[in-house]
């Protein structure tokens, strides 16, 4: 049976009006809300006001207009059922064939720094999620859409079955339509229940499945993704991704983001083995990262806070490696990369920004932990005020306390970086002893040939014992930045005073495992 009538309610209405305009052509009667309506009015499309439809207003500042038997008759009746379809004869209930929704945006609401609980409240939809449903449950009779993306596919079939979709089509739909209000009152869900501590007692997710991964920490390990990474990140070339070159893409693009100035940096197996910045040329800030660590890039993964440029790509070129990332890449830039086959380049998308503030989800035994995102690098405000030692440090070695305090919070614990006021000079990372993590860093200084005098030293997290400082201050460190917090800070902070090193107390740790 062909399409005969649709009710379009959309809030993204990229798409709408040409899909509108292809359903019109075919003769299908157009039934709509509020600003929805209006823009198909907007195009020139004939269309008719649910409330006129129904013949009831909408009420309550729009929070009822489509929950009318007129409207979840017309999609529930089965037409295969006589009874069914005399009962909505004798009630005046046409069919609707075709149902066009998505939803009021809550997660991009929620996202937003200042949303109240009340703004929350009102993008909570309830019509849209109950014609979906409806549709969706009668699928052997109702299309139903709820991504833009699917236009296309729907018209399609249309054209090429008389009016009507498969009813393969209308199954795929309406999966995706539960899909999506699992989704949507998971986030609403999860979202009341962090506002409310008492009502904090479920977390759910659910998610569609995006694409199946080449595999995950080992070949022989199978690994699916699932919901909208590539709305964060578009790959615009290379071999398809694994679960480890996902992790290296999520750790890299938080580092990156924590940069203000043009920024380069090279992570391996998530962290970073250098980071550098310049002004002028990308080039430069990609050379202090390299010198740093000129091993562990080889097949790590490179990523610029600036669009990529012909001259850096040509330097990259000259190793191997894994991914490069970057907000934008140059069209040379890509003419010169486009050579690596394998390479993978990735493009950080506007969606990322709103899909960090996510919360931190892990797999336990039994269950998962959720945890608050580490966003920002804290304890940098007001840090004339958290000098503990007799010596203030100069105003180049607070520079260097900003860059390398950053770095070091992106590097797994114990976390040690060596660092001037631009470049690391020195990077220990994932040791059992803090001690460890610091002659690590300093050795590799000494490979790379890098000076550590002058240098300040950023631990991640409070030096428990003397020893471990007395180590930074051996090496030619004048400045330390850490959180403090040890039971023997008076015993750190005079070993500082001894030396004449300047040392910050953040107040703050920056624990990654």
């Amino acid at each position: 049976m062909p399409i005969t009538r649709a009710l379009l309610s959309v809030s993204d209405k990229t798409g709408l009006a040409e899909f509108a305009k292809e359903l019109d052509a075919m003769g299908v009667q157009l039934l709509s809300t509020g600003g929805t309506s209006k823009a198909l009015r907007d195009a020139g499309l004939p269309v008719t006001d649910v409330s006129d439809y129904t013949g009831a207003p909408e009420l309550f500042d729009g929070r009822v207009k489509t929950l009318h038997p007129k409207v979840h008759g017309g999609l529930l009746h089965r037409r295969d059922d006589k009874e069914h379809v005399a009962q909505a004869k004798q009630h005046d209930i046409p069919p609707i064939d075709l149902v066009v929704v998505n939803l009021y945006p809550f997660e991009e609401t929620i996202a937003k720094a200042d949303v109240t609980l009340d703004d929350a409240i009102e993008n909570i939809d309830i019509g849209g999620p109950s014609m979906l449903r409806s549709a969706a449950k009668n699928y052997a009779s109702v299309t139903v859409v709820t991504d833009p993306s699917d236009y296309t596919r729907v018209i399609e079939e249309m054209k090429e079955n008389k009016g009507d979709t498969t009813r393969g089509l209308r199954q795929e739909l309406a999966v995706k339509v539960f899909l999506r209000t699992s989704s949507y009152d998971s986030a609403i869900t999860n979202f009341l229940g962090q506002s409310n501590e008492m009502s904090r007692t479920n977390f759910t997710v659910s998610l569609p499945l995006e694409q199946e991964l080449r595999y995950g920490d080992n070949p022989h390990q199978k690994c699916s993704l699932y919901g909208d990474f590539r709305s964060c990140f578009s790959q615009i070339q290379g071999k398809e991704l694994s679960y480890t070159n996902i992790l290296d893409i999520e750790a890299a693009a938080d580092l990156i983001l924590d940069f203000v100035r043009p920024t380069v940096a090279i992570l391996k197996h998530t962290n970073p083995c250098g980071v550098g910045q310049d002004d002028e040329d990308l080039r430069i800030a990609w050379q202090k990262a390299f010198e740093t660590d000129r091993q562990a890039p080889f097949g790590g993964v490179i990523v610029c806070n600036r669009p990529l440029t012909e001259g850096l790509a040509r330097v990259i070129s000259e190793i191997f490696t894994d991914v490069i990332i970057a907000p934008e890449f140059e069209a040379e830039a890509r003419a010169i990369l486009q050579k690596k086959k394998n390479l993978r380049l990735m493009k950080i998308n506007d969606a990322y920004f709103t899909a960090k503030k996510a919360p931190v989800i892990r797999s336990c035994p039994g269950g998962l932990m959720v945890m608050d995102r580490d966003h920002t690098a804290l304890g940098l405000d007001n840090l004339e005020s958290k000098v503990v030692t007799k010596r203030p440090p100069t105003e180049e070695e607070m520079r260097a306390m900003r860059f390398g305090w950053r770095v070091v919070k992106h590097v797994k614990s114990n976390a040690i970086v060596y660092a001037n006021s631009d470049r690391t000079l020195g990077i220990g990372a994932g040791q059992m002893s803090r001690v460890d993590s610091s002659r690590i860093a300093v050795w590799k200084a000494q490979e790379a040939g890098l000076s550590l005098k002058g240098s300040i030293v950023a631990s991640d997290a409070m030096f428990p014992f003397a020893d471990g400082l007395k180590a930074a201050i051996e090496s030619g460190a004048t400045a330390c930045i850490q959180p403090g917090g040890s039971i023997r800070d008076e015993e750190v902070i005079a070993a500082a005073d001894e030396a004449g090193m300047a040392m910050i107390f953040t107040g703050h740790r920056h624990f990654r495992h």
